[in-house]
């Protein structure tokens, strides 16, 4: 299986995720740097959601594993 896009990096103590690491290009992206990037059309199949009041990425929901945040 190959790895997906994005990895989570740092995940808070209540499970947020903080920071990712695009496998493609070598970027580390805090969260505000990834919704960023994800609202400009950068990863298309990553979507935004508010959670708690945080604006926060997420993998669409699809069959495929290549695309989930891990």
């Amino acid at each position: 299986m190959n790895k997906p896009r994005v990895s989570v990096n740092r995940e808070s103590e209540t499970g947020r995720n903080l920071t990712f690491h695009d496998n493609k290009t070598g970027r580390n992206m805090n969260r505000g740097q990834f919704v960023k990037s994800i609202e400009r059309g950068n990863y298309p199949d990553y979507y935004v959601r508010n959670i708690n009041g945080l604006d926060t990425p997420c993998s669409k929901p699809d069959k495929s594993k290549n695309n989930n945040l891990g």
